[in-house]
């Protein structure tokens, strides 16, 4: 079993980083001193959960988070600072800090550092999650001990339940578009003037098609907008739907 380390202080490790291009030092004081901070961490860089899932939704949570007073969110591995800069840039997750564990310290300082040889990882940091206030941890989700790699409970739902059982969850807003499409262009423009936060599928990327449209839509044409999981429609269909929902939010 792993170690909860609620009511203790981090570890004090200083992180080798890159910075605007050259080497700097960051330490756990900067982190965390004075501050409402989210550190989740993870195996590694670039691997499927952590890639499609973890970080993600920690991602798109964050402007919840911070309305419920986190400072900042923290995402940390036991990868080479170059790696992480890279997996940051892939990712387009702006609003976490992607913090490398390279040497894994701060890791063996948490008792979470964990021999992966066998899939030819070497050492890295088990999953968990914890929310530290003012350097010491308040609350640890930690992955059961079990063969693999369980994603459980350090997720960031888990992690806002905690912080704040009545939080109100952002719509999950997904657009379908293509390049040149006026509407799409329209249907953007709306979103942003609403705050919303939205995912783009473009058609022509990564081999997405209008057959790969009609096959997950159900329509030929575009835009297409959901909003959590629902099909709102194209342009038209999503300023009626703004509109109702501005009218609701007014009246609420």
């Amino acid at each position: 079993m792993f170690e909860n380390r609620e009511g203790q202080s981090v570890p004090q490790v200083t992180f080798p980083i890159r910075r605007n291009g050259d080497w700097a030092q960051l330490t756990t004081d900067e982190l965390f001193k004075d501050q409402t901070v989210i550190l989740f961490a993870l195996p590694g860089a670039f691997t499927p959960t952590c890639s499609s899932t973890h970080l993600p939704r920690y991602n798109e949570l964050a402007h919840t988070f911070k309305a419920n007073g986190v400072d900042r969110i923290i995402c940390l591995s036991v990868n080479d600072p170059f790696v992480m800069d890279s997996w940051k840039a892939d990712q387009h997750a702006e609003h976490i800090e992607f913090l490398p564990d390279g040497n894994g310290e701060f890791s063996e300082g948490m008792g979470m550092l964990v021999d992966k040889a066998d899939l030819g990882f070497g050492k890295r940091s088990w999953r968990y999650s914890m929310l530290v206030k003012n350097g010491v941890v308040e609350k640890m989700f930690i992955e059961p001990n079990e063969p693999g790699d369980p994603f459980k409970v350090s997720d960031a739902d888990t992690m806002l339940n905690f912080i704040n059982k009545e939080a109100r969850l952002p719509e999950r807003v997904t657009l379908f578009t293509k390049p040149g499409c006026p509407h799409c262009v329209k249907a953007k423009v709306a979103l942003d003037a609403a705050g919303l936060r939205y995912e783009v599928i473009e058609l022509g990327q990564r081999g997405l098609s209008y057959s790969t449209l009609r096959a997950v839509t159900g329509q030929g044409t575009t835009p297409q907008v959901y909003v959590n999981g629902e099909r709102i429609g194209g342009s038209e269909e999503l300023a009626q739907w703004l509109s109702q929902r501005q009218a609701a939010s007014a009246a609420a």
